[in-house]
């Protein structure tokens, strides 16, 4: 049965979570749960394994934390280990849902850690020689401590692996699946991912998880009802950078995020908009852990509010607040631009996204417009209007040429043949027709 808004559920006290967690849950003014908690949660207390798909900043995080810590609450286990262990694809992330993990344990005596890559290696071995009991991790560094033969999964009750999409579009397939394997397998699994149509999940759902249930609240082809979505055509970078500075002086937002393809493309737009006097950050992959974290401070407290940042950050930042995204570059496919428009337009917020694009990315982004079923609006910047006003359509094919005119070939004449009156009393009898050669070669 599917919870509806008039059941149980529909309020966290309804869904009969230990009251330790109730009192953490109303101190962080969460006050009715979010449909992907309220079909979330139920089955997970029933220790079901779950498949789900969710939008970035649909409550997800809280969807997989509170039903297992609860369970880690009302079962306490006499043996040793982790019992309980989330597996996520960025630093960024594993920060986040270490946090807010802290949060909902305020008023109980579970022990939570963080394992990230960057991070010191020696510490993290002697937090789980002390058996924490929930560990939030990256799996890279996981695998790097169980080469050391120090985390101890035997007796693991909870397997989360969050962003699964993005893991495997990062390329972390095979890790995850070798710390699954290492693992309990008497134990829960929980996936959650972005979408289940993505090709990698469902095959990694398969070899994870036992009986599952499926619950999908969102395809990868949903549009963002929150999410106003523009186009703005630009002739070259340059063009782009003028149209950039000018959208992040004059709309209005609180914190503004700009994508890149590239670490080297971020960098190269960090002075010249500070030159504009805007407060801007720059975060990529390139960075220290400590530089990073720094600047994931200073956004989230404001005193940066423009992010230069690569697809690193478009499932690592959680971050309130960003109303603006735009796309500098135009992102690759079409998953990575719903990954990097979520950060926008989070649950009941609304945002605005803005993809600045070039002659050469019109395919492209016409292919995500089609990947994903949707038309986005066209804007012109009057004050800077360029040249490039998108792809002509030629009359004789009607076939878009992204802005540059095609020559099509030339038909070749067709030969009219007279037919003769004593060629029609051949009609139907076979005739070896004489081939007269284009070229005459000359035998020696």
């Amino acid at each position: 049965m599917q919870p509806t808004s008039t059941d149980k559920t529909s309020s966290f006290s309804g869904l009969a979570l230990d009251e330790q967690l109730l009192s953490a849950v109303k101190k962080m003014g969460f006050e009715q749960p979010t449909p992907v908690q309220q079909k979330s949660i139920p089955l997970a207390m029933e220790h079901k394994d779950l498949l789900v798909s969710a939008e970035t900043g649909s409550g997800k995080t809280a969807a997989f934390l509170l039903p297992t810590l609860h369970h880690l609450l009302t079962l306490p286990s006499k043996n040793s280990g982790t019992r309980a262990l989330v597996l996520t694809p960025t630093r960024e992330l594993a920060q986040q849902i270490f946090k807010h993990c802290q949060q909902l344990t305020e008023f109980t005596e579970l022990k939570t850690g963080l394992i990230t890559g960057g991070d010191d290696f020696r510490l993290q071995q002697n937090m789980l020689r002390k058996n924490t009991e929930i560990v939030i991790a990256t799996p890279g560094r996981v695998l790097e401590l169980m080469e050391q033969e120090i985390p101890n999964f035997s007796n693991l009750e909870v397997l989360i692996l969050d962003e699964a999409d993005r893991m495997l579009d990062m390329g972390f397939s095979e890790d995850v699946l070798a710390i699954a394997n290492s693992c309990n397998e008497q134990r829960q699994t929980l996936l959650f991912s972005a979408t289940l149509t993505h090709f990698g999940v469902i095959k990694m759902a398969d070899k994870v998880l036992t009986n599952h249930e499926a619950i999908a609240l969102n395809t990868l082809h949903d549009g963002h009802r929150n999410i106003e979505q523009q186009i703005v055509l630009a002739d070259d970078n340059d063009h782009k950078l003028k149209l950039l500075t000018w959208l992040l002086q004059n709309e209005t937002y609180d914190k503004a995020l700009v994508f890149t393809n590239s670490r080297i493309q971020a960098d190269a737009l960090r002075g010249p908009l500070r030159g504009q006097k805007l407060r801007v950050g720059v975060l990529h992959g390139e960075m220290d852990q400590k530089d990073r974290n720094r600047m994931m401070e200073l956004f989230r407290d404001g005193e940066v509010n423009v992010m230069l940042a690569t697809d690193l950050a478009a499932r690592g930042l959680d971050i309130k607040g960003i109303n603006l995204v735009i796309n500098f570059d135009v992102p690759r496919n079409g998953i990575n631009y719903i990954h990097r428009i979520g950060r926008t337009g989070r649950i009941d917020e609304l945002g605005l996204t803005i993809a600045l694009v070039k002659h050469t990315e019109w395919n492209l982004m016409s292919g995500i417009e089609r990947f994903l079923k949707q038309k986005f609006k066209h804007r012109n910047i009057k004050e800077l209007a360029g040249k490039y006003k998108g792809p002509k359509k030629l009359k004789a094919s009607g076939k878009a040429t992204g802005g540059k005119n095609k020559i099509e070939p030339k038909k070749a004449a067709v030969e009219k043949v007279k037919i003769r009156d004593r060629d029609k009393k051949n009609v139907g009898k076979r005739r070896v027709p004489t081939v007269k050669p284009d070229i005459e070669i000359n035998q020696t």
